[in-house]
Protein backbone atom coordinates (compact mmCIF):
# COMPACT_ATOMS: atom_id res chain seq x y z
CA UNK A 1 0.00 0.00 0.00
CA UNK A 2 1.05 3.72 -0.38
CA UNK A 3 1.83 5.62 2.56
CA UNK A 4 -1.66 7.64 2.04
CA UNK A 5 -3.87 5.07 0.40
CA UNK A 6 -6.72 7.28 -0.12
CA UNK A 7 -4.89 9.95 -2.25
CA UNK A 8 -6.47 9.48 -5.88
CA UNK A 9 -4.21 8.12 -8.86
CA UNK A 10 -3.70 9.77 -12.00
CA UNK A 11 -5.48 8.34 -15.43
CA UNK A 12 -3.43 5.85 -17.08
CA UNK A 13 -5.37 2.74 -18.25
CA UNK A 14 -7.61 2.80 -21.32
CA UNK A 15 -11.41 1.60 -21.13
CA UNK A 16 -10.48 -1.52 -23.58
CA UNK A 17 -7.63 -2.57 -21.66
CA UNK A 18 -9.65 -2.58 -18.39
CA UNK A 19 -12.35 -4.47 -19.77
CA UNK A 20 -9.79 -7.38 -21.17
CA UNK A 21 -8.61 -7.48 -17.78
CA UNK A 22 -12.07 -7.81 -15.99
CA UNK A 23 -13.00 -10.67 -18.73
CA UNK A 24 -9.68 -12.34 -17.69
CA UNK A 25 -10.13 -12.02 -13.96
CA UNK A 26 -14.02 -12.91 -14.19
CA UNK A 27 -12.86 -15.68 -16.47
CA UNK A 28 -10.02 -16.94 -14.04
CA UNK A 29 -12.41 -16.86 -10.93
CA UNK A 30 -14.95 -19.05 -12.69
CA UNK A 31 -12.37 -22.11 -13.11
CA UNK A 32 -11.57 -22.04 -9.44
CA UNK A 33 -12.03 -25.45 -8.36
CA UNK A 34 -15.41 -25.53 -6.09
CA UNK A 35 -13.54 -27.06 -3.21
CA UNK A 36 -10.75 -24.89 -3.28
CA UNK A 37 -13.65 -21.28 -3.80
CA UNK A 38 -15.11 -22.90 -0.48
CA UNK A 39 -11.34 -23.31 1.52
CA UNK A 40 -10.54 -19.96 0.73
CA UNK A 41 -13.44 -18.28 1.48
CA UNK A 42 -13.96 -20.12 5.03
CA UNK A 43 -10.46 -18.40 4.81
CA UNK A 44 -11.38 -15.11 4.08
CA UNK A 45 -14.23 -15.19 6.88
CA UNK A 46 -11.78 -16.25 9.40
CA UNK A 47 -10.06 -13.11 9.04
CA UNK A 48 -12.89 -11.03 8.94
CA UNK A 49 -14.02 -12.29 11.81
CA UNK A 50 -10.79 -12.10 13.63
CA UNK A 51 -11.00 -8.36 11.97
CA UNK A 52 -14.40 -7.50 13.35
CA UNK A 53 -13.49 -8.77 17.19
CA UNK A 54 -10.76 -6.35 17.40
CA UNK A 55 -11.88 -3.45 15.39
CA UNK A 56 -15.84 -3.76 16.41
CA UNK A 57 -16.89 -0.94 14.19
CA UNK A 58 -20.34 0.35 15.24
CA UNK A 59 -21.73 -1.21 11.87
CA UNK A 60 -20.06 -2.92 8.86
CA UNK A 61 -21.43 -3.01 5.25
CA UNK A 62 -21.09 -6.08 3.99
CA UNK A 63 -22.34 -7.60 0.14
CA UNK A 64 -24.11 -10.69 -0.92
CA UNK A 65 -21.89 -12.44 -3.34
CA UNK A 66 -22.62 -11.93 -7.05
CA UNK A 67 -20.48 -13.53 -10.12
CA UNK A 68 -18.32 -15.99 -7.98
CA UNK A 69 -17.19 -13.57 -5.56
CA UNK A 70 -15.86 -15.18 -2.07
CA UNK A 71 -19.29 -16.62 -0.35
CA UNK A 72 -18.68 -15.93 3.48
CA UNK A 73 -22.08 -16.16 4.63
CA UNK A 74 -20.59 -18.02 7.03
CA UNK A 75 -18.58 -15.81 8.57
CA UNK A 76 -21.82 -13.01 8.62
CA UNK A 77 -23.42 -15.56 10.55
CA UNK A 78 -20.74 -15.69 13.12
CA UNK A 79 -20.15 -11.56 13.02
CA UNK A 80 -24.34 -11.21 13.76
CA UNK A 81 -24.42 -14.15 16.70
CA UNK A 82 -20.99 -11.99 18.03
CA UNK A 83 -23.32 -8.87 17.55
CA UNK A 84 -22.46 -7.01 14.61
CA UNK A 85 -25.22 -5.00 12.89
CA UNK A 86 -24.68 -5.72 9.03
CA UNK A 87 -25.67 -4.22 6.40
CA UNK A 88 -26.45 -4.66 2.82
CA UNK A 89 -25.61 -2.20 -0.24
CA UNK A 90 -28.51 -1.26 -2.31
CA UNK A 91 -28.23 0.38 -5.66
CA UNK A 92 -31.19 3.23 -5.27
CA UNK A 93 -29.87 5.08 -8.56
CA UNK A 94 -27.28 3.76 -11.54
CA UNK A 95 -25.19 6.84 -11.15
CA UNK A 96 -25.28 7.51 -7.94
CA UNK A 97 -23.67 6.14 -4.83
CA UNK A 98 -24.40 2.90 -2.68
CA UNK A 99 -27.26 2.90 0.05
CA UNK A 100 -27.26 0.43 2.59
CA UNK A 101 -29.92 -1.58 4.49
CA UNK A 102 -30.50 -2.99 7.67
CA UNK A 103 -30.01 -6.59 7.26
CA UNK A 104 -30.74 -10.01 9.46
CA UNK A 105 -29.54 -12.95 8.88
CA UNK A 106 -31.95 -15.83 7.53
CA UNK A 107 -34.59 -12.55 6.67
CA UNK A 108 -36.60 -12.86 2.96
CA UNK A 109 -34.10 -11.65 0.37
CA UNK A 110 -35.35 -10.00 -3.72
CA UNK A 111 -33.60 -9.56 -6.14
CA UNK A 112 -33.63 -5.63 -7.21
CA UNK A 113 -33.40 -4.16 -11.18
CA UNK A 114 -29.50 -4.65 -10.88
CA UNK A 115 -30.26 -8.38 -9.62
CA UNK A 116 -28.46 -7.77 -6.47
CA UNK A 117 -30.28 -9.57 -3.27
CA UNK A 118 -31.48 -7.03 -1.23
CA UNK A 119 -33.74 -7.52 2.28
CA UNK A 120 -37.59 -7.65 0.83
CA UNK A 121 -38.06 -5.25 3.83
CA UNK A 122 -36.08 -2.67 2.88
CA UNK A 123 -34.90 -0.36 5.84
CA UNK A 124 -32.68 1.70 4.34
CA UNK A 125 -29.75 2.73 7.18
CA UNK A 126 -29.79 6.50 8.45
CA UNK A 127 -25.83 6.59 8.38
CA UNK A 128 -23.19 5.03 6.28
CA UNK A 129 -21.55 1.96 8.12
CA UNK A 130 -18.27 2.78 9.54
CA UNK A 131 -16.29 0.36 7.76
CA UNK A 132 -16.61 -1.73 4.86
CA UNK A 133 -16.30 -5.16 3.08
CA UNK A 134 -15.44 -4.06 -0.77
CA UNK A 135 -15.44 -7.49 -3.23
CA UNK A 136 -12.73 -6.88 -5.44
CA UNK A 137 -12.73 -8.34 -9.07
CA UNK A 138 -9.17 -8.19 -8.81
CA UNK A 139 -6.37 -5.54 -6.95
CA UNK A 140 -3.33 -4.20 -7.13
CA UNK A 141 0.03 -3.83 -4.54
CA UNK A 142 -0.80 -0.59 -4.14
CA UNK A 143 -4.59 -1.38 -2.52
CA UNK A 144 -6.39 -0.74 -6.04
CA UNK A 145 -9.64 -2.81 -6.48
CA UNK A 146 -10.99 -3.36 -9.77
CA UNK A 147 -14.68 -4.21 -10.09
CA UNK A 148 -17.13 -4.60 -12.59
CA UNK A 149 -16.79 -0.96 -13.89
CA UNK A 150 -19.84 0.75 -12.61
CA UNK A 151 -18.40 2.70 -10.14
CA UNK A 152 -20.99 2.41 -6.98
CA UNK A 153 -18.15 1.70 -4.99
CA UNK A 154 -15.82 4.40 -6.31
CA UNK A 155 -18.81 7.08 -5.84
CA UNK A 156 -19.46 5.42 -2.34
CA UNK A 157 -15.86 5.80 -0.87
CA UNK A 158 -15.56 9.38 -2.75
CA UNK A 159 -18.84 10.73 -0.82
CA UNK A 160 -17.77 10.17 2.41
CA UNK A 161 -15.80 12.33 4.97
CA UNK A 162 -14.34 10.50 7.06
CA UNK A 163 -14.09 7.82 4.36
CA UNK A 164 -15.04 4.53 6.00
CA UNK A 165 -12.27 1.80 6.97
CA UNK A 166 -12.36 -0.54 3.65
CA UNK A 167 -11.35 -3.97 3.60
CA UNK A 168 -11.32 -5.70 -0.06
CA UNK A 169 -12.05 -9.31 -0.08
CA UNK A 170 -10.11 -11.07 -2.90
CA UNK A 171 -8.46 -14.42 -3.88
CA UNK A 172 -4.58 -13.86 -3.70
CA UNK A 173 -4.46 -15.23 -7.11
CA UNK A 174 -6.62 -11.89 -8.46
CA UNK A 175 -3.29 -9.59 -7.82
CA UNK A 176 -2.27 -8.29 -11.07
CA UNK A 177 -0.28 -4.96 -11.79
CA UNK A 178 -2.75 -2.33 -13.54
CA UNK A 179 -2.83 1.35 -12.88
CA UNK A 180 -5.80 3.42 -11.17
CA UNK A 181 -7.79 5.87 -12.78
CA UNK A 182 -8.18 9.60 -11.42
CA UNK A 183 -11.45 8.72 -9.34
CA UNK A 184 -9.95 5.43 -7.76
CA UNK A 185 -9.58 5.01 -3.86
CA UNK A 186 -7.08 3.08 -2.42
CA UNK A 187 -8.58 0.68 0.26
CA UNK A 188 -7.05 0.64 3.71
CA UNK A 189 -6.69 -3.46 3.83
CA UNK A 190 -7.00 -6.36 1.15
CA UNK A 191 -8.20 -9.51 2.76
CA UNK A 192 -7.41 -12.67 0.99
CA UNK A 193 -7.17 -16.59 1.71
Amino acid sequence: MTSDPRIPRSASVSPVEKAELRQRLLAARRALDPATRAAWDRAIGDQVVAWWRAARPAALGVYWPLRDEPDLHPAYVELARLGARLLLPVVVQKDAALEFAEWRIGETMVKDKMGVAVPADLRLAAAYPPALLVPCLGFNQQGYRLGYGGGFYDRTLARHTPPPRTLGIAYQCLRVPFAGDSHDVALDRIITE
